[in-house]
């Protein structure tokens, strides 16, 4: 606004700009489109019953002592966090192997995929929207954020059997697609890709689109031909693996995950990646936690008895429940799915119902796994329905 809009003496309130005035403040178009993100719930309480939540894949074992003991010990509440997370990135490169160069950290995962999308993704030079493609249903917060960077989503449907659709993926890469979204294991559906399945289908995808091969829950992965997914990352430099410490490693309300890929990604992700994202506190819990490995293997490994128990109990009883490789099952019953989950919330037990399609149960404590069975038990109706 320029000085000669009004005199030295004229108030500011009557200065009038060169330029329409809406009534209203109005946002960006985008978040128009944007779906609902729903958290999961916790459970009702139910007389007699220890309610319990099965609705957001934590980790009801918790942290490792040696994170607890490094969040209590954090004494510079006042001061900034290291902007770029440096202790951690540090013990990832020498935990992983590979530069600390190529390692940037995020809220999450999601934060870590939040940066790359802000560095790759948004309106061409004609102004239409890239194009960013992924399984569906998949992870809920993809529509999200894809969709809040000003691209265009192209949901490619899964299998009858929860799997991606690899070679229907690779069909609907266009010269507008910029990113590629691989989620293995599957949330919520849970199968995991193999390595020969991902290791085909990065060498066919162009140069020019980001690969990105979500691993959040990769550390429950068993199984023949388990992805390597540093393995790809190594060998192209359009590859992109984001991992998270909510999961197996039990720091969820901490938000502190990171993006591993090549310096010819890494440069931009850096200049997006907003400084100090990381807190003082969740970069010593994710440390201290990467320092104790084998504990946090061990409490992984107590996880995944629990999920194939539970998931035998299902099948033996006539359920149909898809390969599990995270701490999660899923029951596609489709419309039924919030009926399951009334009926779960009866018994004390969140359960994440996704209209239409299934219901997520997350692995908790074994008391809760075993209300579950016998919860399953008592709905025939709907086990014919799945």
């Amino acid at each position: 606004m320029s000085s000669d809009l009004r005199g030295p003496e004229e108030p500011l309130a009557a200065v009038r700009l060169d330029r329409p005035i809406a009534e209203t403040v109005t946002p960006r178009p985008a978040l128009s489109r944007l779906p609902a993100y729903s958290a999961g719930r916790p459970p009702t309480p139910a007389e007699g019953l220890t309610p319990y939540k099965l609705s957001s894949n934590e980790n009801p074992l918790g942290p490792v002592p040696a994170a607890a003991r490094a969040v209590a010990a954090v004494d510079t509440l006042h001061r900034y966090p290291n902007p770029t997370a440096e202790s951690l990135r540090a013990a990832l490169a020498e935990h992983l192997q590979v530069p600390a160069e190529d390692l940037v950290a995020g809220t999450g995962s999601l934060g870590a995929l939040t940066q790359i999308l802000d560095a790759f993704v948004g309106s061409g030079s004609d102004g239409e929207p890239d194009e960013v493609v992924y399984a569906w249903r998949s992870f809920e917060a993809y529509p999200i954020v894809v969709r809040t960077a000003g691209a265009r989503d192209v949901m490619v449907p899964v299998t009858a059997d929860g799997r991606h659709d690899l070679p229907a993926m690779l069909e609907a890469i266009t010269e507008r697609t910029r990113v590629v979204m691989l989620c293995t294991p599957n949330n919520p559906t849970g199968p995991a890709l193999t390595h020969r399945e991902v290791a085909d289908f990065v060498a066919v995808v162009p140069r020019d689109v980001v690969v990105v091969i979500d691993e959040a829950y990769q550390e429950y992965v068993r199984g023949e031909d388990r992805l390597d997914a540093l393995a790809l990352y190594r060998r192209h430099p359009n590859v992109a693996v984001l991992r998270t410490f909510s999961k197996a490693h039990g720091l969820a309300a901490l938000r502190v995950g990171y993006s591993l890929a090549q310096q010819e990604l890494t440069r931009h992700l850096r200049a997006v990646a907003p400084p100090f994202a990381v807190s003082t506190v969740a970069e010593a819990a994710a440390v201290a936690s990467l320092a104790s490995t084998d504990e946090v293997g061990s409490r992984v490994e107590t996880l995944i008895a629990e999920r194939d128990r539970v998931r035998a109990a299902l099948l033996d009883d006539g359920w149909t429940v898809p390969e599990a490789q995270g701490n999660f099952l899923w029951l596609p019953l489709g419309d039924r799915a919030g009926d399951f989950a009334h009926a779960a919330g009866v018994q004390a037990l969140a359960v994440r119902a996704f209209d239409g399609d299934g219901v997520r149960v997350s692995i908790g404590e074994p008391e809760a796994n075993d209300r579950l069975i016998a919860l399953c038990r008592n709905l025939p109706e709907l086990r014919r329905a799945s």
